[in-house]
């Protein structure tokens, strides 16, 4: 739906002057605000193109900023302040750090009030979650079929998904799929779903609504298992902590029988920043990014790293992969169940759970068991999205904060230190993050499933429930690309395991916990356990604080996290079994891709991982087209072949940059990196360099 317009409107363009640009219409809907160029599309064809989202075109949820521009000073732009008067430009930045550009000075006044106002208000100003795009979209669409593609990512919305999973990992025996909270009657935060300990009793689970019960995750091979739990309500009086304790004496019997079952408590709260650190830490490491020209990117040079450093994100990132670590030695070295705790366990026990199954388990590092694994620990986990991502523009802003590009950060610190162990690519991760705020898949826009099942129905005019809406899924890619475009978001380095290797395996016993002890020393019974008055180890974890007067220290298991990691790191890599990364300070990089594709100053032509990978590419192109030959022709000898596809990659490679596929700029955009005579060097012996044309092309948006 067209909501306002202006015409003669000037793109400027982010060059050192910003004087030059293109002239169009600037349109705003309730989808998203749109650039019509006045001029000619482009004849070349972009290689990877978004069939909803182009070059020009900012959804609402994607804006982050407005900036008006009055006498070359630039003001921030916030919903319900009037304009004193008309701006020279406007400035949108947005969440995917594309910076636009655009002179209203040869538009008509009430034009450009109208777009101005009309922009502050679709993107600042708060919303309903029934106005957002997502439900007239999907209500206008015919009716979504899933398609083979998106079936094979587990969505985990019924008691099927939930039952393949358990026996995936051979945890059935000891772990049940629960359908008591399948009309929320229990709590309106958990799923439909969940699975549970087999001795975990129903009455448990309708206690305190939930909270307080271990929620399993996963099963490791070792038969430890990894949970997550959200923190009992704070009560003060003396009643309610008895009462609390004793809950929490028969859950412990659930997961704790020394000595062939141990638990760890994992307190995140207590170990891993708040959401509002988080939030600070990206507001100053997003800055970084978000560049108006090229001046300004010079201009910060000096000191760019010393800002990067204050602004502690790339801390956070190690932070969360160091807890990963440190809760897999315990599954993995001691071999014993971890729960993880956080108050409503869908923030942090969400990062940390899904990196460690990242690690630890290769079917999680193939493109749907990601996707799986998304679905189960963040969406039907009950992660905020609609508040950590603020897609309703909440005026308070107190539950923002951006957890989940956390994760996809530490996940791609995975892809960038060992490739050859993920099915997809870095330009997967790009695309996902760009996802978040596409307002058409039902993905991430909902808190909760109870959410989303509350107003996915239709009412007619007279108030009644007449149907039911079919929301799109984010993992159906070809609603976003062309299929020649997917092959970007596979890895051509992935080798999956051969079905002999799979087959070599020893299959675990169902009744390893019962016929076997742990290989780690065993734990001596505590004298304080739950048989006692004075509460043991898990009790005292998940009380916390509040009875920290009444209880001595605890007796925790110990932590042999430096010399597990250490001596992990010291072995070969198997790329189909447990991955560590490395996380000394050099080791966490920056997500070049993500960050700086937009800044033609930060890119590499020719070079960077898309260089290798291209290379790559093509040994493997020439070697399938010599097998195609053989098998054609067997004994012919070779002719030479008018120009393929091979030959065509090849010139497409030497013009990429660094940051391809999503990099468009012209070459007199770009400083040189190194000395002119260092470059003048390499002239002689390099055929790219003595090309007769002007312009490279770095790619598509």
């Amino acid at each position: 739906m067209l909501l306002c317009e202006a015409n003669n409107i000037l793109k400027v363009s982010q060059d050192e002057t910003s004087q030059r640009g293109v002239c169009g219409r600037l349109i705003c809907t309730n989808f998203k605000i749109t650039f019509l160029c006045e001029e000619g599309a482009e004849e070349n064809v972009p290689e990877f193109k978004n069939k909803i989202v182009g070059e020009n075109d900012i959804t609402l949820q994607c804006v982050d900023q407005l900036y008006a521009v009055y006498d070359d000073k630039k003001k921030v732009l916030i919903s319900g302040a009037p304009l004193k008067k008309y701006p020279e430009r406007l400035i949108i930045y947005c969440k995917d750090f594309r910076v636009f550009h655009f002179c209203l000075r040869y538009a008509k006044e009430d034009e450009v009030n109208r777009i101005v106002n009309g922009i502050i208000h679709h993107t600042l100003s708060p919303k309903r979650l029934k106005l957002i795009f997502l439900f007239s979209y999907t209500e206008a669409v015919p009716c979504y079929k899933a398609t083979s593609v998106k079936d094979l990512t587990l969505l985990f919305e019924n008691h099927e998904d939930w039952r393949k999973e358990v026996d995936r990992t051979k945890g059935s025996l000891c772990y049940r799929v629960s359908s008591i909270n399948q009309m929320y009657k229990v709590s309106d935060r958990l799923p439909p779903y969940f699975v549970v300990p087999v001795s975990l009793s129903e009455e448990s689970v309708y206690k305190f609504q939930g909270r307080g019960i271990p929620i399993w995750c996963w099963s490791s091979p070792h038969s430890a298992a990894l949970f997550k739990m959200a923190s009992l309500p704070k009560e003060l009086d003396e009643s309610s902590i008895q009462e609390q304790r004793a809950f929490l004496d028969s859950v412990e019997k659930t997961l704790h029988r020394p000595p062939l079952e141990e638990v760890r408590i994992e307190d995140l709260a207590v170990t891993l920043p708040s959401l509002s650190e988080i939030l600070v830490a990206y507001t100053r490491f997003k800055q970084l990014f978000l560049i108006d020209n090229s001046t300004e990117f010079w201009d910060t040079d000096s000191n760019w790293f010393s800002l990067l450093h204050t602004s502690n994100w790339l801390e956070i990132v190690r932070q969360c992969l160091k807890k990963s670590i440190e809760v897999i030695e315990y599954l993995e070295s001691q071999r014993i169940n971890v729960v993880l705790k956080e108050d409503t366990a869908s923030d942090f026990c969400c990062v940390i759970s899904s990196l460690v199954q990242i690690m630890m388990d290769p079917h999680y590092r193939t493109r749907y068991g990601f996707q799986s694994l998304i679905q189960k620990e963040w969406v039907m986990g009950g992660h905020s999205f609609l508040d950590r991502c603020n897609h309703l523009r909440s005026n308070e802003g107190e539950h923002q904060s951006p957890i989940f590009l956390l994760f996809l950060d530490c996940v791609w610190q995975l892809v960038h230190q060992y490739p050859l162990a993920f099915e997809f690519s870095e330009t997967y991760l790009t695309v996902l993050s760009d996802s978040i705020n596409i307002p058409i898949f039902s993905t991430f826009f909902f808190n909760s499933p109870h959410q989303k099942e509350s107003h996915k129905w239709v009412e007619d005019s007279s108030g009644r429930q007449s149907s039911s809406l079919s929301f799109y899924s984010v993992w159906d890619w070809s609603v976003q690309f062309e299929f020649k475009a997917l092959t970007f978001l596979s890895n051509p380095l992935y080798v999956e395991k051969s079905k002999q290797e799979k087959s070599r395996k020893g299959v675990r016993s169902k009744h390893h916990r019962q016929l076997s002890l742990p290989l780690t020393q065993p734990k001596s019974s505590n004298k304080r356990g739950f048989f006692k008055e004075e509460p043991g180890p898990f009790i005292k974890s998940l009380l916390g604080k509040r009875i920290s007067k009444l209880i001595s220290a605890s007796d925790e298991v110990p932590s042999n996290y430096q010399v597990f990691y250490e001596n992990w790191h010291r072995k070969p890599v198997d790329y189909h079994g447990l991955i560590l990364p490395h996380i000394e300070g050099p080791d966490i990089c920056i997500w070049a891709q993500r960050h700086l594709r937009w800044i033609p100053e930060a890119q590499v032509l020719g070079g960077g991982n898309v260089a290798a990978t291209q290379k790559v590419l093509e040994l493997l192109d020439e070697i399938q087209c010599l097998k195609n030959e053989l098998n054609e022709r067997p004994i012919l000898p070779h002719r030479a072949s008018k120009e393929n596809d091979l030959d065509s990659r090849r010139k497409k490679s030497v013009r990429r940059s660094s940051l391809f596929p999503f990099a468009h700029f012209h070459m007199n955009c770009i400083r040189p990196s190194i000395s002119t005579t260092t470059w003048r060097s390499w002239e002689a012996g390099d055929e790219l360099v003595n090309r007769d044309d002007e312009e490279i092309e770095l790619g598509t948006l």
